[in-house]
């Protein structure tokens, strides 16, 4: 929906919203807001609002710390969990420096300029993310546990799925934010499930991502139950998956689409994928950010080892799933939910775009069995980086991360980044102890 100042004004006198969320995403893809009391609403809708950026973790700004939030028009948007005397709303922002220009560490800035550049060759890219998450029971303190006492399993419904009340209390309140959703289901594991929505321009997107985790945690808890996008938080059951289904659309029409090519894929499409293909290993540390995320990249799941695509295997990197009624998409499997959206699509955006202006050659699709293929000595494949270690190794040495999202934002990203794996490789873990404590 298409909003002014004067009628988000007059929104909020009407509705009785009391106070207004500037929200804005940190580097790390944590959501962060101030709180503004609708007494200075007309001062935020003229971008008049400043904070302190020095203890923002991922924004480092030495020369002024002060740095201004501008409101996007277009997300506002009113909680239906709040209370509805005193009503909360909130606004997405992008971070402007003292001199008005973007602060090149902001992550949602970095996507603008994707889709700007997108646009300068005729391209809209839109996105349809499937995010996963798991629902958990708190303890006494409330405080997040592991403990589900379900079994439920892929597609099961009420009584094996406990979860299915808070699902569907979560999709009527993302409908009433303006989310289209297409599906919900339960997952393959004990107390996991998925939600789907409808592909959009990928700012649009990148902003209901970060709406859908905060939507999801905030009703979740008013069932009592906490939601966790945590990669992989259970040993011995599938991990959480954030695939993004794409397209790229000139003058209204899906141009990764021809019905004449035997995977209905255009040239663009195939260019697309040659390029994503070879800039996925300097993207997998904005894709899977956390240590935990590398629990998942293993064999023997659906979640994706190799660097492969398929129009007709179901666990590829990247796959040809369907032709919609808007013509073909691709989808990216490798992501999972804690990466922050505006940083992953757009390095997506422009690896896509890489292979297009670049003229990448096609890469052949890997239909077969891939284990027996690579065994058999038919297929020689890379694999993905296998650990956060790793990741980091790629994104530090790549110019081309840092020409998409800035030098600034990959350096304050990395080295926070390489502190969390330092940490990691000296935790002595309880698996340590159990398997080596008592033999040496």
């Amino acid at each position: 929906m298409k909003y002014t100042k004067e009628s988000i004004l007059q929104i909020c006198e009407e509705e009785d919203v009391e106070f207004i969320r500037m929200q804005f995403t940190n580097s790390q893809g944590i959501m962060k807001n101030i709180a503004i009391t609708s007494s200075q609403l007309e001062k935020a809708l003229n971008n008049e609002i400043l904070f302190d950026s020095s203890s923002v973790d991922g924004f480092y700004q030495p020369e002024a710390a002060e740095m201004y939030l501008y409101p996007d028009l277009d997300t506002f948007t009113i909680f239906p969990w709040r209370p509805q005397q005193g009503k909360v709303a909130r606004l997405i922002c992008d971070v402007m420096k003292q001199d008005g220009s973007p602060y090149e560490g902001d992550p949602r800035g970095a996507l603008k300029r994707a889709i700007a550049h997108a646009k300068e060759l005729g391209y809209t890219f839109r996105v349809g993310p499937e995010l996963e998450f798991f629902l958990f029971h708190t303890d006494e303190n409330a405080l997040p546990t592991t403990v589900t006492h379900e079994k439920a399993g892929y597609f099961d419904i009420a009584p094996l799925d406990f979860g299915e009340n808070a699902r569907r209390d979560i999709v009527l309140t993302l409908e009433d934010m303006g989310f289209e959703i297409k599906s919900s289901h339960h997952e393959h594991a004990p107390a996991q499930h998925e939600i789907d929505f409808t592909e959009e321009e990928a700012l649009v997107t990148a902003d209901q991502i970060m709406t859908f985790k905060m939507a999801v945690k905030s009703v979740a808890q008013r069932h009592g139950l906490h939601a966790t996008f945590m990669p992989k938080p259970l040993n011995k059951e599938a991990g959480s998956g954030m695939h993004l289904k794409m397209a790229l659309f000139k003058d209204g029409k899906n141009i990764f689409t021809d019905s004449n090519d035997e995977c209905r894929l255009s040239k663009e499409a195939y260019q697309f994928i040659s390029g994503l293909l070879a800039k996925i290993k300097e993207i997998t540390v904005f894709a899977n950010p956390l240590v935990n995320s590398y629990k998942r990249l293993v064999g023997g799941e659906d979640a994706p080892l190799n660097i492969s695509w398929s129009n007709k295997r179901r666990c590829p990197l990247l796959r040809v799933p369907f032709t919609t009624e808007d013509g073909s998409v691709l989808e990216l499997r490798s992501p999972d939910p804690s990466a922050n959206p505006y940083l992953l699509l757009a390095l997506v955006l422009e690896a896509g775009l890489y292979g297009i202006e670049h003229n990448l050659a096609s890469v052949e699709p890997v239909n077969g069995d891939l284990t027996d293929l690579i065994k058999g000595g038919a297929y020689e494949i890379d694999k993905l980086p296998q650990n956060l270690g790793d990741a980091l190794y790629f994104a530090k040495k790549s110019d081309f991360d840092k020409a998409v999202l800035t030098e600034h934002l990959v350096t304050t990203y990395t080295t926070m980044k390489e502190r969390e794996w330092d940490e990691y490789r000296s935790f002595v873990t309880q698996w340590e102890i159990d398997n080596y404590l008592g033999i040496y």
